[in-house]
């Protein structure tokens, strides 16, 4: 008689005998996020040639340069996630990536135009500041690496939280207690500057009030969540729970006010209330935090007067096209000749417009890549915010659902509120665009908040741990007496 032939159902991982099939290991698609960094390098790599070759006609040292440290910074990082954080999502170092890449391009087009410009008047020649945002870039991916191995379970920050939020408190009004000449630039009092060293705080402090109010929705949730008057088939809260949303909204107006940030106050104060109707899944929050926003409005538009300018500049910014209209105006003109597709990399005017590396590098998208461009840019951070979004939802714990929920809120609120500002859709705010804004405060506190959210991540997608109990050996098992059921042998 022949023996049995093996069942094909056995696949990879046959049965062994008297046992089950060994569960397959966990993928982490580590291998997916390094090809679509490749992917980012070679996109960057390209865009760049595309540069040179537009304006100067030939390739340089300074672009292998360029590209060669950022393949090898985007490969520490990588080698970071795969150590630390095995099992986080695959897209999101990878799309940071390329927005950071794209931006690296963007400034070094700037850089050549700024050139240019300076060799026609005959002014002295300005240093690159592509070459200042590789630095920038390499410190932000050694933040990133540092979160990474440093922060072992991202819960830990909960008890810290009320330090961390004094913490961010104090670095988000120490501008507005310095001197001009040490915190203003261009009318806002953002800045720390000192010999050899500036930071803007408000980037890190963002971060750092997530992290707090986060902690306090979930240790506080039953204050939050307390039944109040029905209005219209909404439940309001009480009016005696609406102190921690009174404060929010009383410290974004100091800041407005003392400091002239308006898009640092509409950043923290849209970002709680996302985090206030996460928390309690209640309109009435939205509700009291709109109408809180309104009536901030108002009382900002009659007591402020760069408010005012603001506010008018954005319902006709060519009435006053040589002053306060320029920047907006330039904007404009330069959307309207990128079209659809764009005038090219290189081949556009985007340096017409006033801080187009900082505040303005959306115009600089719009001209040369056109609404194609810009379009994609925009659906890189959507792609962005979803993937945060998906985190929030698959983890498992409430801090980690409002910690990861608020860092992806505050960068879709950002890219609004900046995309919006340069479309003449709201007024100007004088934020930067996450990863493609030239700046080094900005470049940090994103990659801090990048590292966050794959922590956060890859506690989400991690397996669950085995309990499989070990079977105790028979020298060290317990005697059971088995009693006989009615009508078996004895």
């Amino acid at each position: 008689m022949s023996a049995p032939a093996p069942s094909s159902s056995a696949g990879a991982f046959p049965s062994p005998p008297g046992g089950f099939a060994p569960a397959p290991p966990p993928s982490t698609r580590r291998n997916v996020e390094l090809l679509l960094l490749g992917a980012a390098v070679a996109i960057t790599t390209i865009a760049l040639v595309l540069v040179e070759a537009s304006q100067e006609q030939e390739l340089t040292w300074d672009l292998a340069k360029i590209g060669l440290a950022y393949l090898a910074l985007l490969g520490v990082a990588h080698l970071a996630v795969r150590r630390f954080a095995p099992f986080a999502d695959p897209l999101l170092l990878p799309i940071a990536a390329l927005l950071n890449g794209l931006g690296l391009v963007l400034i070094h087009r700037l850089d050549l135009a700024d050139e240019q410009t300076a060799i026609y008047n005959s002014w002295e020649l300005p240093s690159p500041d592509a070459n200042s945002q590789v630095l920038w870039t390499a410190l932000g991916i050694t933040l990133f690496v540092g979160v990474l191995v440093f922060l072992r379970d991202y819960r830990t920050l909960a008890r810290y939280s009320y330090t961390l939020g004094l913490v961010g408190l104090v670095a988000l009004m120490i501008p507005a207690l310095l001197p001009g000449r040490f915190s203003e630039t261009n009318g806002a009092k953002i800045w720390i500057r000192l010999p050899g060293f500036s930071v803007q705080p408000g980037e890190f402090a963002k971060i750092l009030l997530i992290i707090f109010f986060a902690s306090v929705l979930v240790a506080k949730r039953d204050l939050f969540t307390a039944a109040g008057r029905h209005v219209l088939g909404m439940e309001l809260p009480r009016p005696r729970d609406l102190g921690p949303i009174l404060l929010v909204w009383a410290t974004c107006l100091v800041v407005l006010f003392f400091e002239k940030d308006l898009g640092t106050s509409l950043l923290i104060f849209a970002t709680v209330l996302a985090l206030l109707y996460i928390a309690t899944e209640r309109v009435g929050w939205l509700v009291v935090g709109i109408g809180l926003l309104a009536l901030g409005f108002f009382v900002a538009y009659n007591a402020f007067g760069h408010v005012q300018v603001r506010v008018e500049t954005w319902l006709h910014p060519f009435d006053d096209y040589n002053d306060t209209g320029y920047q907006i105006s330039q904007s404009l003109f330069g959307l309207a000749t990128g079209g659809l597709a764009g005038t090219g990399l290189g081949s556009g005017r985007p340096s017409q417009v006033p801080f187009a590396k900082t505040d303005f590098i959306v115009a600089t998208i719009g001209e040369e890549l056109g609404l194609i461009g810009l379009a994609a840019v925009l659906m890189l951070f959507t792609v962005l915010v979803l993937r945060g979004l998906r985190t929030a939802l698959a983890i498992r714990d409430s801090f980690g659902k409002l910690l990861a929920a608020g860092l992806a809120f505050t960068i879709a609120i950002q890219v609004f509120v900046v995309v919006g500002g340069v479309t003449k859709l709201i007024p100007l705010t004088g934020l930067t665009t996450p990863f493609v804004s030239y700046g080094g405060s900005s470049l940090l506190a994103n990659y801090a908040l990048l590292a966050l959210l794959v922590k956060v991540s890859d506690a989400a997608r991690a397996p669950a741990p085995s309990r499989r109990r070990e079977a105790a050996p028979i020298a060290e098992a317990q005697t059971e007496m088995i009693r006989p059921e009615k009508g078996d042998p004895a």
